[in-house]
């Protein structure tokens, strides 16, 4: 007998996450990256591609929902163009 049962294994890694590829004028990311990180723990913007100012979010895919609202509500503000 093996001195550790399952029930003191490791939990399976969490599933990968999902992400949103996004486009937007260059002068307002920094004030849509400020809003969206505002937001605890819903998701993580990064530069995908800086001279196409594509924009990528990382996010739990339990959350997915929740993104998709917040892209909802700011995307006339933003002028977000969803590419991904």
């Amino acid at each position: 007998m093996t001195p550790f049962s399952e029930t003191h294994l490791p939990a399976a890694p969490p599933p990968a996450m999902a992400t949103m590829l996004i486009h937007m004028p260059p002068r307002l990311i920094v004030a849509f990256k400020s809003i969206v990180e505002a937001y605890d723990n819903l998701a993580t913007l990064r530069t995908e591609d800086p001279g196409r100012h594509l924009l990528r979010l990382y996010f739990a895919p339990e959350t997915a929902a929740d993104v998709e609202a917040v892209i909802a509500s700011l995307a006339a503000e933003f002028s977000i163009e969803r590419i991904a």
